[in-house]
Order: C-alpha cells, then sequence, then structure tokens
C-alpha cells in the first residue's frame, strides 16, 4: 500500500531522513514486484507520499536510488558495527553474530526475490548487476577482510589472505540450502535448523584459522 502519509518528524529524526526512508522502502518493494525497469522515479515518488522533486534531491537518478536499496537492505541485517572486533570479546563471538545477521539476510524474502530478479537481468543490463554487486555482497566482503585481518594482527586468528577467508566464511554461511531455497526446492531455515547451522559453519571456520 502506498505510503501517502509520512510520519511526523520528532526529536532526533529530521524530516528529511524520514522521506529518505520512505523513498527506499518504497523504491525496494517496487524493484521487487514491477522490476527495474518497470519502477519509474514517478512511481516510486507516489508509493513513498513525496514529489519527484525529492526523489531526485535525494537521489540523482534510478541507479543510484537502486545501489541505495540494496546497501540499505544489507545494513539492516548487517550494520558495521557487526564488523567491529571489541577489545576482550573472542573472533567466534563475532562470527556468529555476522553468521546470523548474513543467514537471515540472504534468506529472507526481499533477498531471494533481488536474487532472482538480477539473475534475470544478468544478460540485459550487467551494468546494473555490477552495481548490485559492489553494493550488496561487494561491501560485505570487505568488511570482512577488514575483521579477519584484525583477528590476525590480535593472534585470535591465523589468515595469510583474508580476502579468500572472507569469501569461504560467507559461502559456508549461505551453504546448499540457500541455492535450493533461490530454486524453490525448499522454504527458509528456521529457528533451531538454522542456528544449528550458522554455529557449524563458524565453527569449521574458526577450526581451520586457529593459530597452531
Amino acid at each position: 500500500m502506498p505510503n501517502k502519509l509520512l510520519a511526523p518528524s520528532g526529536p532526533g529524526r529530521p524530516k528529511d531522513l524520514i522521506k529518505r526512508q520512505a523513498i527506499l522502502e518504497a523504491a525496494k518493494s517496487l524493484f521487487l514486484s514491477q522490476g527495474y525497469d518497470g519502477s519509474s522515479m514517478d512511481a516510486i515518488a507516489a508509493e513513498a507520499g513525496v514529489s519527484k522533486l525529492t526523489v531526485y534531491n535525494h537521489f540523482t537518478d534510478k541507479e543510484t536510488l537502486f545501489s541505495a536499496a540494496v546497501k540499505a537492505k544489507c545494513q539492516e541485517q548487517l550494520p558495521e558495527l557487526f564488523f567491529e572486533l571489541p577489545p576482550g570479546v573472542p573472533i567466534e563471538t563475532v562470527l556468529l553474530t555476522i553468521g546470523r545477521g548474513f543467514h537471515g539476510l540472504i534468506n529472507s524474502h526481499e533477498s531471494v526475490e533481488m536474487h532472482r530478479l538480477m539473475v534475470a537481468l544478468a544478460s540485459q543490463n550487467p551494468k546494473l548487476s555490477q552495481m548490485f554487486y559492489d553494493a550488496g555482497p561487494q561491501r560485505l566482503l570487505n568488511e570482512m577482510e577488514r575483521l579477519l585481518s584484525k583477528a590476525d594482527l590480535a593472534g585470535q586468528l591465523r589468515i595469510d589472505d583474508a580476502s579468500r577467508a572472507a569469501d569461504q566464511f560467507f559461502c559456508l554461511i549461505k551453504g546448499g540450502a540457500n541455492f535450493r531455497l533461490l530454486i524453490g526446492c525448499t522454504s527458509p531455515p528456521q529457528d533451531e535448523t538454522a542456528e544449528q547451522h550458522v554455529r557449524g559453519a563458524v565453527d569449521m571456520f574458526v577450526r581451520a584459522y586457529r593459530p597452531d
């Protein structure tokens, strides 16, 4: 349902930030339901309950808005704070938090539908595919690479190639179940099943990179 009425701005929540969030939510909804080409800036503005000029004031074009919507979805589940390594906190604890967030992200309805959309558009719009990758998967890989480099310096892990290790970690969390979900052969893992999978993946990763 279109968000015709924006919530009133309150202390600490400037009206511009509320409008920006409304635009992002409208964009995510329309990109998934109408596809990229079928989602005009006019339609996004109407869905968000703002003027078209307001949309362009926040996002210069549809490509920028698409990239911002992908990034916003990732940050909902995996904020940058998750990739910090506070003193005295075991790396296992940090990896479990990231693993749970990533597992929830990739198995969410929005992410599954977006993945299917990008596969469908891959041969038609490689530039859009690259924008999606840079805003979503690549950002997470960069954050994980920095975290693993910190863990190596702190002596909690021994990692020669943090970029490769970051890729391995996310592949372990995805597992085969995510592929089956993408092609419609199963439903998203829930509760204890999801927790056991994440814990098993983190345990395997830590054992592989634990210092001798």
